[in-house]
């Protein structure tokens, strides 16, 4: 029994696969608890839609597809950010216009490039089965990176959650923090296409923050327990897909999703169930 649980991690691309999985879902758990905090689950969506002209125009150009993601969505994600302080304008308003035009923008650019739909599919849906060593270097010192910046700038994100008006008189600088956020939420979702594709990797974003919400009202525990829903969901992801020959972040998805729905049911004091009882 135990040399069937341990039989896929026996296999080099399926240890790539496990430690980028398991830092993908950790850094989305950090980073995502600070998203449903802040209600800001469109933000997500509209960073991985950004990214998507940036791929695309780095695959005409022949240059690194993760870089040329990753410097749109940031270049978006600082766009919006500053929009977004006109009182008159709400933040989801401002996302959806831009993230919009992002996603058009990059239909437009691979209308014209020929050749791209092996990449393209790699990009929607992830290829963790086919991580490199270079993939696991890089997405643990983005990891780092990331991870750094979140516990330095702590505070002040969940000073701008609880009240955006108070922080701003105290003295923070909210577009700084805002965009900080939306920076390190785009590497985020970068680090993680791999792992889940584009159109999955919003769910690793907010799901185990959202099941983490559920089940404590303290925002440490919350960031633990985050990061170890959706590492446990990663591996359990990974394990079945490794055993039925399914698609990894797709499994992945619906296995956090499963535990969504049961904390929604059975959480201790916020589960449906719970407070029927």
């Amino acid at each position: 029994m135990m040399d069937v649980l341990f039989e896929p991690w026996q296999h080099v691309f399926m240890q790539r696969a496990l430690i980028v999985a398991v830092a993908s879902a950790v850094l989305c758990g950090v980073v995502g608890t600070h998203v449903v905090l802040r209600g800001m689950a469109f933000i997500g969506d509209a960073v991985a839609h950004s990214v998507f002209p940036g791929v695309a125009i780095a695959f005409v150009l022949q240059l690194n597809l993760a870089l040329g993601g990753a410097t749109a969505g940031i270049v978006t994600a600082v766009v919006i950010a500053v929009t977004s302080q006109n009182r008159r304008l709400k933040e989801d308003s401002v996302i959806g216009v831009f993230f919009a035009a992002a996603f058009a923008l990059g239909i437009v650019v691979l209308s014209g490039a020929p050749g791209y739909g092996g990449s393209l599919e790699s990009f929607l849906f992830g290829q963790i089965l086919g991580i490199s060593d270079a993939d696991v270097r890089t997405v643990l010192t983005g990891g780092a990176l990331v991870l750094s910046a979140a516990a330095l700038l702590h505070k002040r994100f969940v000073a701008v959650s609880l009240d955006r008006e108070t922080a701003r008189a105290s003295g923070l600088n909210v577009w700084a923090i805002d965009a900080s956020l939306y920076i390190m939420v785009t590497i985020v979702i970068v680090i993680s296409l791999q792992a889940v594709g584009n159109i999955l990797v919003l769910a690793m974003l907010v799901t185990p923050a959202a099941a983490a919400r559920l089940l404590t009202d303290r925002l440490g525990v919350m960031m633990v327990l985050a990061p170890v829903i959706g590492a446990g969901s990663a591996v359990t992801g990974l394990y079945l897909s490794y055993s039925y020959n399914l698609a990894a972040g797709g499994l992945t998805v619906l296995v956090v999703t499963a535990v969504f729905l049961v904390c929604w049911l059975i959480a201790p004091k916020h589960g449906l169930l719970t407070r029927l009882v």
